[in-house]
């Protein structure tokens, strides 16, 4: 015979994990392309996405 296997609920401390500080504000910036030119602007353009939460941030220079 097979083992029998229990299932348990995911808590709600393993459902938020990684995503309270991002609520927060202190995300975890990571540079995805550096030194883009906008043109319109004449600015240099860095964009920055966080690796917990996916949300994008331009920043001009």
């Amino acid at each position: 015979m097979g083992e029998i296997v229990k299932f348990r609920k995911p808590s709600p401390k393993d459902k938020a994990e990684g995503k309270t500080l991002c609520r927060s504000g202190f995300h975890k910036w990571k540079i995805i392309s550096e030194r883009k030119f906008d043109v319109k602007q004449g600015k240099l353009v860095t964009l920055r996405r966080c690796e917990r939460c996916g949300k994008e941030q331009t920043i001009l220079r």
